[in-house]
Parts: structure tokens; C-alpha cells; sequence
């Protein structure tokens, strides 16, 4: 969950957010993971306690709710791995130096992708996730702790620039992006549940609840801290520095590299670029196996028959088939991502509120025994959460109507 979490999120939204507004939106980061906790962390909780992921529990509530998954997913998977494997490619070139176009950079990452998950394996995503998500740990607490000795940032020289205002029409759209994927949208709870199950399967060990929600907890919180981290990079590093950003997320990432080197000087490029390959190669990644087993999950759904070799096919004609379309719109939008981001991370905290009741009701529903029922404390956070989300949804639907 960590590895699709920190991505653009991290690497574009937060980074944004610090290099616009220094350290004014904290608060923002804060909440949005505070107020999601409950409604991802259901995920895992849900496998748990039924055995089965969060999709055969969807269809238990009813084909309304499972249909708003279905629309939702279809409606966004193509735009996010697009979104996500440009700003790779665009890394990618700039950490080997090889100049190839975005689209064949982007075909290349993509089929490494589908080659190493081709034989359906949890395992291959497991090792692969965990050898990133080393190197980004390293590679990041390196870059912040070099910005904040060497970098004069907010505290120093551009301590008297002032943060430009959240509440207007571009603050409050921005607002909306940041927190929409922060740490990640609330339908990778059911990511999760799948991703639960799939490690029982290879472990050959159900997990206890405990046991989980640690494994969890560390992805999450995990999560929560790079955030933080990345906001700090762009206020030390870029707030105040008078750089306007590019329109494109691979124009964006090469800038970033760039503007970080300038400032902390040329020992920091080698830290920054595996930084930000290994944030964005490891969401490709994950990206590129979750909606082909999500999808494969929805399609067997009421199907016994749909299980082993019939299901491994089905992932893989899956795995091609997404991924394909990805590179398509890919081409077709060529780099103008940063907007297509804008747009898909704004969808999913409208629909925030939404998924987040959905999964309320899923983990009070009949078929989750009472011993497995949230702790009183996560109980009144997802309260909490659903009037936070549903209150600043409604907020940014009023603000954009009255202007």
C-alpha cells in the first residue's frame, strides 16, 4: 500500500505544496491521513475477519454499492497508470541519460512491469516493492536532512516571503488535489483486502487481525511521513525560489532534480533522482498489477469455476489488455498530465465520502463478527472522517458554484 501511495501524490502534490505555499499546508497532509485511516485500514481488517476481499463484500451490500466501485475504477485506472508511468519514463531518462522519447520509455518500463509479474505472483511484487521501498526510505530521509542543514529555505533568506493564499479559486482547487490522494485513494482499501489474501496465499499463514494491522500500520504511517517529508523538500529547497512549475509531470520531476542539485549542489543528484525513480517506479509497479487483479477479482465474482489456472489467464489477458490502453491514452494526451492529475485526484475526494460510508457499512455488516468490529476510538474517527470528508467536499462544490 506504501509503494502506490507514495507517488505522484508525494513526489508532484506534496512537493507542490511546499515549494507554493512553504509550510501552510501541513495541516492539510495531516488531516487527510488522519481522516482516511479508518476506511483504508478496513481493508485488511475485512480479509481478515471473512476471508474474502472487500469486492464480495461490496456485492453483500448490494449492486448499488459494487457498481460504484466498477465506475469508479473504470472510469480513472487508465488516466493513473498513464499519469504515473509518464512521470517515470521522464526519470528514468534522466537517471541513465539515455534520451529516448517519453512514449518508448514509458513501453519499456511498462514491459518490464508485465514481465516480472507475468506468472501471476504476489511474491515477485512483494520483493520487488520491499527493495524500493528501502532505497526511497534512505534516499529520502538523505535529501531531507541535506535541505534542511544546507537549504536556507522558510527559516532563513525567504523567511520574510509570505505563502500565497489557499483560500481562492486556484488555492482551494489545489487543496481538493492534494488531499484526494493523500496518502491514496480510499478504494485501495479493496487493493489491500486482495493484496491480504494474496499474502496468505504465498506465506501459506492466515495472519491474526493484530498481525495485520501492523503490516498495515507501517505502510500507512509509512506513508504519512514521506508525505511530510516531500512538502519539507519543496519548501526548503524550491519555496521562494521565484521557479514556476511545468504543465507536464515529466517536465516537473526533471525540474525538481534540477532545482535540488542547484541548491544542495551536485553530490545530491545521485540521492534525489533514486528518491524519485524509486517513489514512482514502485507505484507503476503496483499500479500496473492491482487494476489487472481488481479487475480479474470483479470478473470472477459469483463465478466457482473462475479459480486457478482459469484465473491466472485472466489476469494476465488483464495485465496486457490495461496496460495497452495506458500506453494508448499515453500517446494520444502526450505530456499533459499535470492536469489529467489535477482532475482524477479531485474525483476521488468527491468521491471520498462515498466509498468511505460504503466501507462503514461493509465492516458493521452481518458477515464481520462482532470480535472483528472497529475499536470504540477508530469507530468515532470514521464518524469523524465521513463528516470531514463529506464536509469538505460539499465546501469545495459550494466554493466552485458561488464563484
Amino acid at each position: 500500500m506504501a509503494a502506490a501511495a507514495i507517488g505522484v501524490s508525494h513526489l508532484v502534490q506534496s512537493t507542490r505544496a511546499g515549494a507554493e505555499f512553504g509550510y501552510a499546508l501541513v495541516w492539510a497532509i495531516l488531516l487527510a491521513n488522519l481522516f482516511k485511516y479508518p476506511f483504508l485500514e478496513f481493508g485488511p481488517r475485512y480479509a481478515i475477519a471473512t476471508g474474502r476481499h472487500m469486492i464480495h463484500g461490496y456485492a453483500k451490500l448490494g449492486r448499488w454499492a459494487l457498481w460504484i466501485y466498477i465506475i469508479f475504477t473504470i472510469g480513472t485506472m487508465f488516466a493513473i497508470q498513464a499519469a504515473v508511468t509518464i512521470v517515470t519514463a521522464s526519470l528514468a531518462a534522466e537517471l541513465t541519460g539515455i534520451t529516448l522519447t517519453a512514449g518508448l520509455w514509458s513501453t519499456i518500463i511498462l514491459g518490464l512491469c508485465i514481465i516480472l509479474l507475468f506468472k501471476n505472483s504476489y511474491a515477485v511484487l512483494d520483493t520487488v516493492i520491499k527493495l524500493f521501498m528501502v532505497v526511497l526510505a534512505v534516499s529520502t530521509i538523505v535529501a531531507v536532512t541535506a535541505a534542511l542543514i544546507q537549504s536556507p529555505g522558510v527559516s532563513g533568506e525567504t523567511a520574510s516571503i509570505a505563502a500565497p493564499e489557499v483560500w481562492t479559486v486556484s488555492g482551494v482547487a489545489f487543496l481538493i488535489a492534494l488531499m484526494g490522494w493523500m496518502p491514496i485513494p480510499i478504494d485501495a482499501s479493496v487493493w489491500h483486502s486482495i493484496w491480504t489474501l494474496e499474502r496468505s496465499k504465498q506465506t501459506k499463514y492466515i495472519p491474526k487481525l493484530k498481525e495485520s494491522l501492523i503490516d498495515f500500520n507501517i505502510g500507512y504511517i509509512g506513508a504519512a511521513l514521506f508525505a511530510l517529508g516531500f512538502l519539507a523538500l519543496g519548501a526548503e529547497v524550491m519555496f521562494g525560489s521565484g521557479k514556476s512549475f511545468a504543465a507536464s509531470g515529466g517536465d516537473f520531476s526533471r525540474q525538481l532534480i534540477n532545482l535540488y542539485t542547484v541548491t544542495l549542489g551536485d553530490w545530491a543528484y545521485l540521492f534525489i533522482t533514486a528518491c524519485a525513480f524509486s517513489t514512482m517506479f514502485s507505484t507503476t509497479f503496483t499500479v500496473t498489477d492491482t487494476y489487472p487483479r481488481v479487475c480479474s477479482e470483479l470478473l470472477s465474482l459469483g463465478n466457482a469455476e473462475e479459480t486457478g489456472p482459469r484465473k491466472n489467464s485472466s489476469y494476465r489477458l488483464l495485465l496486457v489488455g490495461i496496460t495497452v490502453v495506458s500506453l494508448a491514452l499515453l500517446f494520444l494526451m502526450g505530456d499533459r498530465f499535470r492536469l489529467l492529475i489535477d482532475i482524477a485526484t479531485t474525483l476521488s475526494f468527491l468521491t471520498a465520502p462515498i466509498l468511505a460510508f460504503i466501507n462503514y457499512r461493509l465492516i458493521y455488516n452481518t458477515d464481520v463478527d462482532a470480535e472483528f468490529h472497529p475499536p470504540k476510538w477508530l469507530h468515532y474517527l470514521s464518524i469523524g472522517g465521513l463528516f470531514f470528508l463529506s464536509g469538505f467536499a460539499l465546501f469545495y462544490v459550494y466554493w466552485m458554484i458561488g464563484i
